[in-house]
């Protein structure tokens, strides 16, 4: 007759098996991979299993990264190790052990650290070795097709003397099905966060995964506008090599905004060569509004970066872009517009045409930044009247203010000027 299991595998299968079921109800009620991951790890030390280090490795959809590892150690707890994209990451994944095992065609590895056969020249084992570990197992494990988000690398390595025991390599490879399922579950839904906040900026981003995503669903909202504008890109595109151009245009894109995150607001869309950026009042009525402070301070250190770029830019030859930005204030509708299957949240309104319209006199003044009478009235910085212009569609002429150092006198139109603390 077969022998029976000992009471010890027996109570280690279902210790394993209570660690299974707690990381797969973790995984289904929380994104917080930290945690999950580490409870898993500390179950799995507490069932009896030599556990000495865990690795989690992903590609990323992420304009910044091409992939990420979330590695637990004993006594040291979790680290992240994000690949960027470029070059030197793509030397380093393809050093890594992951990409061992797609160039041999291979789905799972191990590799004994502790001298008892040879291993690749990689390292991570060499690291590992050189940290006191004896046995490092890879799993290599496909998601569903149709992202980038194309399967998982879960690693276990031990520094337990001879390695894993036959029964710890059978624990841990029934293990994995769960884990890649949790794996699956978190990188899912980091990327869709990632994902919508990257392309609809982060505040709109949680508003449309919260669920507001049907047509209609919208509200009014003040708020102060940035509207930024890269002064002669059109000329530009026209004569130099396109891909150039866009490589150019993001450079002037980070100087410029940059800032709007760090002061309060949010980059809402981006307008060919500009962009719109809105900075949400939380009380329209407030005389010394916040929100206009921030949006003052990110147009100014928007204005300072743009000049830095250009400086450099001239070292090197390259052709420089000025930028030409409009600050207002006025009542938003911020929503889902668009058709039944193809929407755009954003935010529309008379403001938004009217900072348009303003934008329209920087060129004519031959200032970088013009900044309207609602939105004066609001900020508590000191700014002079630069005149009062007919903007097309508005009834009334508008009062435009400029910041006292940006005035020239010989461009000052349509009103004599007054320097006074905005109301």
């Amino acid at each position: 007759m077969p022998e029976s299991s000992s009471p010890s595998s027996v109570a280690r299968a279902s210790d394993l098996r209570a660690v299974e079921a707690r990381l797969i109800a973790g995984a289904v009620a929380s994104d917080d991979g930290d945690a999950i991951v580490t409870e898993l790890c500390e179950g799995l030390v507490a069932a009896g299993l030599p556990l000495w280090r865990l690795s989690l490795s992903v590609p990323t959809i992420d304009p910044l990264f091409r992939g990420a590892s979330l590695a637990w150690r004993r006594g040291e707890g979790l680290a992240l190790f994000p690949a960027a994209h470029g070059p030197e990451g793509e030397a380093s994944y393809a050093r890594s052990p992951i990409a061992w095992l797609h160039e041999n065609e291979r789905e799972i590895v191990r590799w004994r650290l502790d001298g008892a056969v040879s291993v690749p020249d990689l390292p991570l084992l060499g690291e590992l070795r050189r940290a006191g570990g004896t046995d490092y197992l890879l799993h290599l494990v496909g998601f569903a097709p149709g992202s980038a988000i194309e399967g998982a690398g879960i690693s276990f390595s031990t520094d337990q003397a001879g390695g894993f025991t036959p029964e710890d390599l059978e624990a841990l490879s029934s293990l994995v099905p769960a884990i890649a399922l949790a794996t699956s579950k978190l990188s899912l839904a980091h990327t869709l966060r990632e994902v919508a906040g990257t392309y609809l900026g982060p505040a709109t981003a949680t508003r449309v995964l919260a669920g507001e995503i049907r047509r209609g669903q919208s509200a009014v909202v003040p708020a102060a506008i940035l509207l930024a504008d890269l002064r002669g890109f059109t000329a530009l595109a026209d004569r130099d090599d396109p891909l150039k151009v866009v490589g150019w245009l993001d450079e002037h894109f980070d100087a410029l905004g940059e800032p709007m995150r760090r002061h309060g607001g949010e980059i809402l869309k981006f307008l060919g060569d500009g962009f719109l950026a809105v900075f949400s009042a939380a009380d329209p009525e407030e005389p010394a509004c916040p929100a206009c402070a921030g949006a003052l301070a990110a147009a100014q250190e928007a204005l300072a970066r743009n000049g830095e770029l250009n400086a450099a830019r001239r070292r090197r030859g390259l052709p420089t872009l000025e930028a030409d930005l409009v600050l207002h204030f006025g009542p938003l509708v911020y929503g889902n517009v668009g058709t039944d299957r193809r929407l755009d949240f954003t935010m529309i309104g008379r403001a938004v045409n009217e900072a348009s319209r303003i934008e329209r006199l920087c060129d004519a003044l031959d200032r970088h930044l013009l900044i309207s009478d609602a939105f004066a009235g609001r900020c508590a910085a000191t700014l002079t009247e630069v005149g009062a212009f007919a903007l097309r569609g508005v009834e009334q002429a508008q009062r435009i203010w400029a910041l006292p150092q940006e005035v020239r006198p010989d461009s000052i139109r349509a009103s004599a000027p007054s320097e006074q603390p905005a109301r």
